[in-house]
């Protein structure tokens, strides 16, 4: 085989074992949560992890290494996008369990990521249900089935329905670790879904004790995990943020002060509630801007100092005085994931695009190989279904 195009980085912290919950990790790679939509359709709103996705993250699997399922729906018409798991069905979590049981075959770890996507998804994709929010703003533009999202706007969600959310969020956490054997399960709080319409005050415009104050708008988040920790355990719960997130509308007044807040609550819950990992996007991603765009954009609406603006780095601060580990996503190659963790700005580097197209990026990563290309047409469907998923070559040969 060739020698290395690229410094190999088995030496470097990438490759450092560390302690997260209950878990031992061989290194610091983690596959991110990527939405793929290659579930084989059961029926509305149902669909069920086939053989095509127990490949996918058996081919990606790594002793020791840990990875993020995609979105998964944690009850029907969660998100109502084709395509997308769940973990409400036999079938489904017959499906995962085969899922989990590849991954742990090759010594690996594995979390399911919950989501319920609220505003985001149209009543259309719902089965005619109206989408639920923390109000009744719409998005602008159009739900991914092609309706105008002002014309199909949320309504709130009552207090009796959050409390039924919470509960709901506990129970499919239960299934996803008890059934379909999941190591743990990631709180989708991030990237403009239900419970980041709660959080940003752009979205949430609610009087009563969800809407308000900071404290008013995360009691929701703080529900879900407290609920979650309870149902699995604090060692399996993980929790996935966005502070500077735009997409889907969501732009908060204050992201800077705000998510420190909500870092420093949970930092200070008590061991049993508190989650193992908060895993943050990178201020400088966005799924319409560049990053230069994206920066410049946040720069507008902070008056902060500039050392500490628009940087996860406080977060990791604050989350770091409760002995919650913290993981970093957004935009990371060779090339900047190891400075990431020399600079103590993260316990844990979370890949997406090079782990869609590198089902060995660890190997490839470790001994200095080349990396494919990423096809982004095909990160969110193709036609065939294994196009741009299980088609891409580890190093050295076909698959």
């Amino acid at each position: 085989m060739a020698s290395p195009a690229f410094t190999a980085l088995r030496d470097s912290p990438l490759f450092v074992p560390f302690r997260l919950g209950n878990l031992d990790l061989a290194h610091r790679i983690v596959q991110a949560p990527c939405t793929r939509m290659r579930s084989d359709i059961e029926s509305r709103g149902v669909a069920v992890p086939g053989p095509r996705v127990a490949r996918y993250y058996a081919d990606r699997a790594s002793p020791g290494g840990l990875q993020i399922t995609e979105a998964t729906d944690m009850c029907l018409d969660a998100s109502g996008y084709p395509r997308v798991p769940g973990v409400f069905t036999d079938s489904q979590l017959e499906g995962w369990r085969r899922v989990t049981d590849g991954v742990h075959a090759k010594g690996g770890f594995i979390f399911s990521q919950l989501w319920y996507t609220g505003r985001a998804s149209s009543s259309n994709m719902r089965g005619g249900k109206q989408p639920v929010s923390s109000g009744d703003i719409p998005m602008s533009g159009k739900y991914l089935d092609g309706t105008d999202c002002a014309e199909n706007p949320p309504r709130p969600m009552t207090v009796d329905e959050i409390h039924e959310m919470t509960a709901e969020w506990a129970a499919a956490a239960k299934r996803a670790v008890e059934v379909a054997g999941f190591d743990g399960v990631e709180i989708h709080g991030a990237n403009g879904y239900l419970l980041e319409q709660f959080l940003h005050d752009n979205v949430n415009h609610r009087t009563d004790e969800y809407g308000g104050s900071l404290e008013n708008r995360s009691r929701f988040l703080f529900e879900v995990v407290s609920a979650v920790t309870e149902a699995v355990g604090p060692e399996r719960t993980g929790l996935r943020l966005s502070p500077f997130n735009y997409f889907q509308d969501t732009r908060d007044s204050d992201p800077n002060g705000h998510w420190l807040a909500i870092c420093e609550k949970l930092a200070g819950l008590p061991a049993t509630g508190r989650p193992a990992y908060v895993h943050m996007v990178e201020p400088r991603f966005d799924e319409i801007l560049d990053e230069g765009q994206k920066l410049a954009a946040l720069a507008e609406y902070t008056s902060e100092p500039t050392t500490k603006r628009n940087s996860l780095t406080p977060f990791r601060d604050a989350l770091e005085l409760g002995g919650i580990k913290f993981l970093a996503c957004g935009n990371f190659d060779r090339d900047n994931a190891v400075a990431k963790l020399e600079d103590k700005q993260a316990d844990l580097v979370v890949f997406a695009r090079h782990f869609i197209a590198n089902p060995d990026l660890v190997d490839r990563l470790a001994n200095g190989w080349p990396l494919n290309p990423y096809d982004r047409s095909t990160f969110y469907g193709a036609d065939p279904l294994d196009k741009g998923y299980n088609d891409y070559p580890v190093y050295g040969g076909a698959r």
